[in-house]
């Protein structure tokens, strides 16, 4: 059910204005129509974009003037593919200097949900705080049923406007259980993991099926990731999870959302990829996939030379934070094949996403390659013998 004020919404909009539309589980992507004829009336109205697990069709964009996104993976990938939506070159830390600088937008529109007496995010935090912080005005979208998990205070009232009711849950993100090859990834890279670390993980099967294994194992451990799966739940209620996670997005089923909601775990992306609090406290695992890697132990994760698949994200954020982690780990766990073809290249399909000073350890179902203090001529001999 959807009570959505569209000629409210079109006054908030100006000709010539940047509408910024809130990413995550919870995007209001139902909304793009609506923003799309308000575009079309104005002229000139550009779009930014997040991280978006929903598919948005390209012909959604195509009222508008620019659209970018930070994310151009997962749900944009037609229309990043398409050349609907141009990706910006950004890792995850740095998004909100962004938008409250050259990207800065006139309007926000996000999903918000009311607790506490106030609006707060909802099942996302990622770089929206950040916009209000700076003095953007909201448009919300107010749901009834999606979880709260925001850390931080309620939004101040002079800055948002509610255009709309309603009481879409967020999209649930679960990924397709882990198959052999996944699993026996998972199972070296668990084994690298001490009791007592904070964890870090990608989104996707890999990042489950680990999680899953620390808890097969009883590896007690915290988890400081960019966003949190359902096998945070499973970890929970086993009593190995330790503290309170730390994420900016949920992503998961409504398993994971009824979890979370009323728990304090969502803070804004420019705090949670951190690199100076990431370095400090216990060991940081970070478990990041990729695409490809090549024989320098550079990564890919963002594409293959055809189509769009991932975003930059927060993995060299992570990777980079883990590897000069005291005690930390910066893993990279990927397949050892795709498709017939080897995940280990000659050179990448696309500019390297992280460093490969960056990677620690390279693991795949055939074994690992422990890449620390080697020369660079080293670490292809033991990433060629890895894939041998």
């Amino acid at each position: 059910m959807t009570d959505l004020d569209i000629g409210l919404l079109a006054r908030l909009v100006r000709p010539g204005a940047r509408i910024a539309l809130a990413d995550g589980s919870g995007a209001p992507v139902w909304l793009l129509p609506e923003l799309a004829e308000v575009a079309a009336r104005h002229g000139s109205v550009d779009l930014l974009l997040g991280w978006i697990p929903r598919p948005v069709p390209s012909e959604s964009l195509r009222a508008f003037g620019d659209v970018r996104t930070f994310m151009p993976g997962w749900g944009l990938r037609q229309a990043s593919d398409a050349g609907a939506v141009q990706p910006v070159a950004s890792r995850m830390s740095a998004v909100g200097g962004l938008l409250a600088g050259p990207l800065r937008p006139d309007l926000l529109v996000a999903t918000l949900v009311r607790r506490g007496g106030g609006l707060r995010f909802g099942s996302e935090c990622s770089w929206m705080r950040r916009l209000v912080e700076a003095g953007v005005p909201v448009a919300a979208v107010v749901s009834s049923t999606a979880p709260c998990a925001d850390a931080g205070p309620a939004l101040p009232t002079g800055t948002v406007t509610v255009v709309a009711e309603v009481d879409q849950a967020p999209w649930e993100v679960a990924p397709e259980p882990p198959g052999p090859v996944e699993q026996a990834v998972a199972g070296r890279v668990a084994a690298l993991v001490p009791t007592g670390a904070r964890v870090q993980v990608g989104p996707g099967r890999l990042g489950a099926a680990v999680l899953a294994e620390l808890a097969e194992r009883q590896v007690s451990v915290h988890v400081d990731s960019g966003l949190l799966p359902d096998a945070v739940v499973d970890l929970a209620a086993r009593g190995l999870l330790l503290g309170v996670p730390v994420a900016t997005y949920l992503a998961g089923s409504a398993r994971l959302y009824d979890w979370a909601d009323g728990r304090p775990l969502l803070h804004p992306v420019e705090w949670t990829h951190s690199a100076g609090r990431l370095g400090d406290g216990p060991a940081l695992v970070a478990v990041n996939t990729a695409l490809e890697v090549d024989v320098h132990g550079q990564v890919n994760v963002e594409g293959t030379a055809a189509s769009s698949v991932g975003g930059i994200g927060g993995h060299p954020d992570y990777a980079g934070a883990a590897a000069s982690s005291a005690d930390g780990l910066s893993v990279i766990a990927l397949a050892s094949s795709y498709a017939g073809r080897p995940t280990l290249v000659e050179q990448l399909s696309r500019p390297a996403t992280t460093a490969a000073h960056d990677v620690d350890v390279v693991v795949t179902e055939r074994g690992s390659a422990d890449l620390r203090g080697l020369s660079r001529a080293e670490r292809t001999t033991a990433l060629r013998r890895l894939w041998d």
